[in-house]
């Protein structure tokens, strides 16, 4: 990891508490983890037009846009981390996402709920329908994306959240999550200028 890296996950990596972000008043409609990833869009906080803008680019992304518009609500140095990649550039994050349309017949989001608006970040739970190219069988995930916005309101850290735990950035797992988002891009070729 670079140093810059290292510095905008120092300084920005969001650490959100699943439970207290996400957990149902009814404990029988939780998972066995206490969480309700499940996103409820009467629920969802109202959030200034701004903002909103933000999450429509970002769930534009996660449906296969892969549009250089919708790219530029991350800084040029921003951080994405899920559990099979971490990008440290908004180029290399733009190789994940560029990559939904060569592997995925569809991706639709079929529903968000914001779950926390702060000075500095959004949180909000989200269905994703995946159907792969090769299987065209369709499956719904439920996660919480946490974003980290800098002075600008630009998202400088991205973390998608699948389950109740964080992330390690320790480890063999970092170290394939960093060769899958340094090397991604050579396959899905976004635009350099990104």
């Amino acid at each position: 990891m670079s140093s810059r890296a290292q510095e905008i996950q120092d300084h920005y990596e969001p650490r959100p508490d699943p439970q207290s972000l996400t957990q149902n008043p009814d404990p029988s409609l939780n998972s066995s983890t206490g969480v309700d990833y499940e996103p409820h869009p009467d629920k969802s906080i109202k959030v200034s037009p701004q903002r909103e803008k933000i999450v429509k680019a970002i769930t534009n992304l996660y449906s296969g846009s892969a549009s250089e518009e919708d790219m530029q609500v991350y800084a040029q140095e921003a951080v994405y981390d899920d559990p099979w990649s971490y990008c440290d550039t908004r180029y290399k994050i733009a190789g994940q996402w560029y990559g939904i349309p060569k592997v995925m017949a569809t991706s639709k989001t079929l529903a968000t709920e914001i779950v926390s608006n702060t000075d500095t970040q959004i949180a909000f739970k989200m269905t994703q329908e995946y159907t792969p190219r090769v299987v065209h069988f369709s499956k719904p995930v439920n996660s919480l994306v946490t974003l980290t916005l800098d002075e600008q309101g630009k998202v400088k850290y991205h973390k998608d959240m699948w389950n109740q735990k964080d992330y390690s950035h320790e480890g063999l797992g970092k170290v394939m999550k960093t060769l899958n988002g340094d090397h991604l891009t050579k396959i899905t070729r976004p635009p350099e200028e990104l």
